[in-house]
């Protein structure tokens, strides 16, 4: 006798539906519209042998063991473990491979890392709209040869409509990302399957045995192929980036049961096309289906591409906040785009930088074929980045011995190595452009960290002790006027600058007074009970700490209006902030570089306010300047 699913089991129930839904349509956005220039890429090596069988079966081994080795051990298996409180990415591994690090040579060499793979995940964001809706738009000229002149200028009003809907966020439209991507997964599915069917003996490619003799016989060939083969594991990194959204077990489970067959059958479907008319070679993707199919795979493509590219804006607006709260890039303005999710937000400057760039691209490049050098490196870059630093984290973290985890990781790491060597060769033809771009993008995140540092050092050998101030306070007969005034310090063991200039031009102190220190903690997020801590200094006097996670953007009047359950009388709305509009400038004798010091000026003085960024009232503050010299 069966009995019905309770209310609650049916609620499970939805919301594991919904989860994997958007697992589909979030995190295989990428990876899931690799099929469309990969396999014809890799293929491109061989043109002048003749794409003979055992050269197109050598070529689906490669992809079939990337897949395996690179995208479901290392990471749907391995990877996925190293949850940094539920959340996954390259800062959040760095941030876990940093806990309990105590010398500051590891820490930095880690830091590093992950700034590292942090600034070719950007070089990613600007490549992947670029390549995936230009493969995509290609297809219309398998429709019709004379539409070729209309590819370009229709994948750039794609891109164009793509960054200006932005500011809307991806609420009102990501409903619809899961069930696309799952009608996108099915057809492409079910083409290859129909085409292996006819050719079954496309299969044997499963051997690894064709993959090492394409290796042995070409060698070099073999090898600069490589770097298009890697091209069908873009997107695995964001299986571990998404992980927060939507736990590892949706993960795990869209991939081994429905996202990886999918791809397999349409990268050996394309085989299979390929070994019965090599002249298919051209565009496997869009010739696997009857000539009918090709119209409305071509919009089908192009809506998985759009999600593709808005899974990695998204990403990338992610990243940005991260890095702020990580102290790597100055404030920066963050608009939150639902009311009910935290994680769904907005960057301005990022967005308008991304579409330039992403313009700059697919002008430049103008096919997919030729962006293709382009895409690996940044890819593969991040690969060894993610590598390094799982493996201190299941060394340290884990408890894993040392032989495992160098056998492990050290497979990892050389398999990494090999499709980063490959993909270098292509720097002349393209590959440049993300290594340029990382490049760029850690002179603005090292020269920013250490201009924040020798401004801290600066402000601590200037400061004057709290408790000295303390002491004397009783003695000063100082007129304390009614009121509470709130200080922002970024060392609560000494007295703010602001204090001190409003002591000296106005000469009064306000009854209740407030030492409020925003710290950045190296979670996700931190739990209500660990928000903030405060402490009665002298009567009328706390030192207020309030922390925040790297998946947080800060909103202090609300977190100080949160201190009344702590028996602090505050009415956030109506207290008046003090804040330092401190004016930078070089020293005779500069701790940085000229060049470094320049950027680090540039950025500061461009640095979003305090004011808005930590959503402070802007009739409530009172800014109190002074020049610093660093």
């Amino acid at each position: 006798m069966t009995t019905a699913p309770t209310e609650a089991e049916a609620t499970r129930s939805q919301v594991k539906y919904s989860a994997l839904l958007g697992v589909l349509g979030v995190v295989y956005g990428d990876i899931g519209t690799s099929p469309l220039y990969a396999f014809k890429a890799s293929m491109e090596h061989f043109k002048g042998h003749g794409s003979e069988a055992w050269e197109v079966l050598g070529i689906l081994s490669l992809i079939f063991w990337a897949l395996i080795l690179v995208v479901t051990v290392k990471y749907v298996m391995i990877v996925l473990r190293a949850d940094n409180r539920g959340e996954g990415g390259i800062l959040s591994l760095m941030a876990l491979a940093q806990r309990g690090v105590t010398t500051p040579a590891l820490r930095n060499a880690l830091a590093l890392i992950g700034i590292c793979g942090a600034c070719l995940f950007f070089g990613d964001g600007i490549i992947t709209p670029a390549i995936s809706v230009l493969s995509a738009v290609e297809g219309l000229e398998i429709v019709a040869p004379h539409l070729q002149e209309v590819v370009l200028p229709v994948a750039l009003l794609i891109i164009v409509f793509l960054f200006l809907i932005q500011w809307r966020g991806t609420h009102s439209v990501g409903v619809l990302f899961g069930p696309i991507m799952v009608a996108f997964f099915v057809a492409i599915g079910l083409l290859g399957a129909i085409s292996i069917a006819k050719h079954p003996q496309v299969l044997l490619a499963l051997s690894p045995t064709y993959a090492v003799g394409v290796l042995i016989h070409y060698k070099w060939v073999a090898f600069v192929a490589l770097g298009s083969v890697v091209l069908s594991v873009t997107g695995a990194e964001a299986l571990y980036a998404d992980m927060g959204h939507f736990g590892a077990r949706p993960i795990r489970l869209a991939w081994s049961f429905f996202v990886l067959p999918c791809l397999l059958l349409n990268y050996f479907g394309q085989g299979a096309l390929v070994l019965s008319d090599p002249k298919a070679v051209e565009n496997p993707f869009f010739l696997l289906g009857p000539s009918w199919t090709t119209l409305p795979m071509v919009i089908l493509s192009t809506a998985a591409t759009v999600i593709a590219s808005q899974a990695v804006i998204s990403g990338a607006f992610s990243m940005t906040r991260q890095c702020v709260q990580l102290g790597f890039l100055p404030r920066i303005t963050v608009r939150h785009t639902s009311a009910s999710e935290e994680g769904q937000i907005y960057v301005p400057q990022i967005n308008a930088a991304l579409m330039v760039g992403v313009i700059l691209l697919v002008l430049a490049f103008r096919t997919s074929d030729a962006l293709a050098a382009a895409y690996g490196i940044a890819v593969t870059g991040t690969f060894l980045c993610t590598c390094l630093l799982a493996l201190v984290v299941f060394r340290r973290r884990f408890g894993w011995s040392r032989t495992t985890t160098l056998a492990v990781f050290g497979g990892f790491f050389i398999i990494d190595c090999v499709f980063f060597a490959a993909n270098a060769l292509k720097i002349p033809e393209g590959g440049w452009v993300p290594l340029a771009l990382g490049l760029s993008l850690m002179a603005i995140m090292t020269s920013w960290k250490r201009g924040r540092d020798l401004l801290a050092d600066r402000w601590q050998k200037d400061s004057l002790p709290l408790a000295s101030f303390l002491a004397r306070l009783p003695q000063s007969r100082t007129v304390r006027v009614p009121g509470m005034a709130v200080f922002m310090t970024g060392n609560p063991d000494h007295v703010p600058g602001a204090l001190l200039h409003n002591l000296k031009h106005n000469k009064v102190l306000h009854e209740q007074v407030l030492f409020v220190t925003v710290q950045n903690v190296d979670v996700p997020d931190v739990a209500p009970a660990e928000r903030s801590d405060v402490v009665e200094l002298s009567p009328g006097i706390h030192r207020v700490v309030i922390r925040y996670g790297f998946m947080e953007s800060p909103n202090l009047p609300r977190d100080l209006g949160a201190l009344q359950e702590k028996g602090v009388k505050v009415d956030p709305m109506q207290a008046s902030y003090f804040l330092g509009r401190d004016t930078l400038v070089a020293a005779a004798a500069p701790k940085m570089p000229m060049w470094r010091m320049w950027l680090f000026l540039v950025l500061a003085r461009n640095s979003v306010s305090a004011t808005e960024f930590f959503r402070i009232p802007s009739d409530r503050v009172v800014e109190l300047g002074v020049r610093v010299a660093i």
